[in-house]
């Protein structure tokens, strides 16, 4: 032991020994031989004190011996656990075991390498091996060594000299250990790199969790692991791609210095590398967007808008295939039609097409997003906004109605900041409340959100007019969610502008050609609104000049003030109770109790849940994602949206849903009074009301009327329609008891009726004549036949024929020789009418016995 020039110790770079003047390091690099020949002389140095040690300290140590045997027979996790404690002792005079870390993590056993690259990650990574503050030096990189070798005598010195400038062999081996573990952790990275390139998607998130994590712990070759990391980004399986963003977002979490190097390395390395695919840059884009920034990181935020804009004309960019022209279809084979093959190849290439162009309107979203988030952090004196505003204003008018919405709130967010394109952003606004893929966008709620803060903080009163007057207009174009939604949004914008609700109070003012209009002043408080000047002097020999134009493409422009909200009458007559509910409450001037409402509770999915007595999930909405970049969920968001989806209030007076937590096919819903029960769930209430009230009543009446050999009429077919199964089976066994011939014990031997009444028309068939011809006689024998059925009739009461052999009435205390005598005097014609009325209303199959007794008067 006393022969080792170093003691051992975890911390190799922390041993004290005397201090080199390292300061003012001359440029003059020392000749490259000297160099080279220092470099070999500290080797030799450090393999001799790794020789002695193995001699002295690993085969005197009981406890060494037994990690040398383990070694040499034990498993492969046994050797790995066995040279990792034998590299934490002292790394220093263990380089050979840290060596067979290294090469055990070379084997092509997949099980085995990750073992030994998870034992390395956590020495280098995790253990002391590595230095925390500073990143490993190679050997002609010292700067002590630098500086002791300046001057002729040091220039001239030779192996066997003593060592020039106070240098120790001591500082030698540290400065050469330094320098072969540089190396070392080098190669280590390539052996990553090939475990991130791996088949097995298994392995490759292993290995990009271990790059991960010595780029987190220690500095040394972060260039080249945060490399690795951003390249994972364009892995093909997107579980790789989404694990890369999210350890990417985690290193900026733990290392808030590393943003801006973060982000020029994933603009460097993913976006704007030639060749890289649209998978890739999506999850690029992603990864930005979710940065967290705060007030004091201007530089990231204007960084991160550059790279934001760029994408947007990279984006908007056509593509090749447009550019190139279309080919005229050539035809294979000289002539003949396009094969099978050529076909299947054809719609595979139209599906990659349609995928792509999919993909970059994600991309184009994402980036708005990202810009979203990035402006309020951002210098809003810079002008690139100003310059990128056509770019945005383009992205607007895009194919995708979803990103255009986006890039609306984008446009809203910089002018009501900037207070720069406000007029062209109100234009372009306006214009799409025509658009028709308004009806099917997924974005309705957002939209409907971007109108309120759009619109309230908007100062030309007119304008908000016309925007009130043409949403009316459209809604006869959409579903009743997004009518809902429109009728609230102008309830709440007319509590800002009076002048919305004197379209709805003050008649129109009618332009007469050439003719002057008096109106009388106001009476009172003058609280009502007259004609203005330009109403009153304004009229020109066409007259039309001040009326509203539906067709101005500037709502200021429109004179939307000189018209009234006739489209809110339709409204009133709505189909769906909230809409109309609403539509009253909006005209009337009734405050629209309850909280805000909540689409999703208006649509034909939840009446249908409801109607199958499913409830929907109670489960409180949660923001996805993990970023800080999320929009928060307290009172101060929700205070600038009109309506959010899945808010779980329904409010009962405003239609906003209704009926609170409450089944419908509950009794404690049906017992509730009308006025408190929601518009859209009246229906239920009403329902459930008529079929549960009265139902023990119904069953003692039946009950009754079955003892007493009848049954009565049931009246009220809406509680008969109430009544359960049970029930019916209960009553309809209890008159078949009381009269067999009424239903018969085996169905599958009756003979249906019908059958008889067609024959009886067509004449006789093989083994069965009922007298099928037209003469009296017949008829006579038609009445016979049928004489011992018209007991089953219950009389000559039309009204209880009801088609059904359920529903006909049957008087049990009627004699069948009454009735004949009844119908003698009728007319022929008449009384056939009448037999084959009764006929229908029989039931469908017969009993054996009168089946028998028909073929025995044949």
């Amino acid at each position: 032991k006393s022969k080792l020039l170093i003691p051992p110790r975890p911390d190799w770079y922390a041993a004290e020994w005397s201090t080199l003047d390292n300061s003012e390091v001359s440029t003059v690099i020392p000749p490259q031989r000297i160099l080279e020949e220092l470099h070999r002389y500290a080797t030799s140095l450090l393999e001799t004190e790794n020789a002695t040690y193995n001699a002295s300290h690993l085969a005197g140590s009981s406890s060494h011996k037994f990690l040398s045997t383990i070694m040499s027979s034990g498993t492969l996790e046994d050797k790995v656990s066995a040279l990792t404690l034998l590299v934490q002792e002292s790394p220093l005079h263990t380089m050979k075991a840290l060596e067979n870390l290294l090469g055990l993590s070379r084997k092509k056993s997949r099980n085995q390498a990750l073992m030994a690259l998870a034992a390395l990650k956590d020495l280098l990574g995790q253990g002391v091996v590595l230095p925390a503050d500073r990143k490993l030096r190679a050997f002609t990189r010292q700067p002590a060594l630098l500086k002791a070798l300046q001057g002729k005598p040091a220039t001239k010195w030779a192996t066997g000299e003593p060592l020039p400038g106070g240098l120790q062999k001591q500082h030698l081996m540290l400065w050469a250990y330094e320098d072969w573990l540089k190396r070392t952790y080098f190669d280590l990275l390539h052996v990553l790199e090939g475990w991130c390139n791996d088949e097995v998607e298994y392995a490759r998130s292993r290995a990009i969790t271990y790059v991960f994590e010595l780029l987190r712990d220690k500095p040394e070759q972060e260039e080249n692991l945060l490399r690795l990391l951003v390249n994972k980004l364009r892995d093909t399986d997107r579980k790789i791609a989404s694990r890369a963003s999210y350890l990417l977002l985690q290193l900026e979490n733990t290392h808030p210095a590393m943003k801006l190097v973060v982000t020029n390395s994933i603009e460097a390395d993913c976006l704007f590398r030639p060749g890289q695919s649209l998978h890739a840059k999506y999850y690029a884009i992603i990864t930005l967007n979710q940065t967290i920034l705060s007030q004091k990181e201007e530089s990231i935020a204007n960084r991160l808008l550059d790279i934001y804009f760029s994408m947007f004309v990279q984006l908007l960019k056509p593509t090749d295939k447009a550019l190139a022209p279309r080919k005229p279809g050539v035809q294979q084979g000289g002539g003949g039609k396009a094969g099978k093959l050529a076909a299947k190849k054809q719609k595979a290439q139209e599906r990659t097409e349609e995928a792509e162009l999919q993909l970059r309107d994600k991309m184009m979203a994402q980036v708005l997003t990202g810009v979203n988030r990035a402006f309020p952090f951002a210098d809003a004196s810079d002008p690139t906004f100003e310059k990128q505003m056509d770019t945005i204003f383009r992205v607007a008018h895009s194919s995708n109605f979803n990103t255009a919405i986006q890039a609306l709130m984008l446009i809203q967010q910089i002018s009501a900041t900037k207070h720069y394109g406000a007029e062209r952003f109100y234009r372009t606004l306006y214009e799409s409340l025509l658009d028709p893929r308004l009806n099917t966008s997924s974005k309705q709620v957002m939209y409907l959100n971007l109108l309120y803060k759009s619109l309230k903080a908007d100062l030309d009163a007119k304008r908000v007019q016309a925007f009130v007057k043409r949403l009316l207009q459209t809604t006869a174009m959409h579903e009743p969610p997004f009518v809902c939604g429109v009728l609230y949004l102008i309830s709440e914008l007319a509590k800002a502008f009076p002048n919305i609700r004197n379209m709805i109070t003050e008649p129109e003012v009618e332009m007469e050609d050439e003719e002057e209009r008096y109106v009388d002043a106001p009476e009172g408080d003058g609280t009502s609104v007259t004609p203005t000047d330009a109403q009153s002097t304004g009229s020109t020999p066409n007259g039309n000049n001040h009326s509203y134009d539906p067709r101005k493409r500037d709502p200021s422009h429109a004179h939307a003030d000189q018209s009234a909200l006739w489209d809110l009458l339709p409204l009133i007559s709505h189909f769906h109770p909230s809409v109309s509910l609403l539509a009253t409450s909006l005209l009337m001037n009734q405050a629209i109790s309850g909280t805000k409402p909540d689409p999703t509770h208006h649509t034909l999915m939840h009446f249908l849940d409801r109607f199958a007595y499913r409830n929907a999930k109670t489960k409180p909405a949660v923001s996805h994602g993990s970023s800080i970049m999320q929009p928060m969920g307290g009172s101060s968001h929700a205070a600038d949206l009109l309506v959010k989806p899945g808010n779980g209030d329904r409010g009962a007076a405003a239609g906003g849903g209704g009926g609170g937590v409450l089944e419908v096919n509950s009794e404690a819903f049906w017992r509730k009074k009308v006025e408190d029960v929601a518009a859209d769930e009246v229906f239920f209430h009403e329902y459930f009301t008529r079929a549960g009230k009265g139902r023990r009543e119904e069953k003692k009446k039946l009950r009754k009327g079955v003892a007493q050999g009848g049954m009565e009429v049931v009246e009220d077919l809406d509680a008969a329609e109430g009544e359960d199964e049970a029930n019916e089976d209960e009553i309809w066994q209890a008159i078949a008891q009381s009269r067999p011939e009424v239903e018969g014990d085996d169905e599958d031997d009756e003979l249906s009726f019908g059958d008889l009444e067609d024959a009886s028309d067509a004449g006789s068939e093989a083994g069965i004549d009922l007298g099928g011809g037209g003469d009296d006689g017949d008829e006579g024998d038609m009445e016979a036949a049928f004489a011992e059925m018209d007991g089953l009739l219950g009389g000559d009461d039309d009204d209880a024929l009801l088609g059904s052999d359920e529903e006909a009435a049957v008087d049990m205390d009627s004699d069948m020789d009454e009735a004949a005598p009844e119908a003698r005097p009728e007319s022929k014609g008449k009384q056939k009418r009448k037999e084959k009325k009764k006929l229908k209303a029989l039931p469908t199959f017969a009993s054996v016995e009168d089946y028998a007794k028909l073929l025995a008067e044949e």
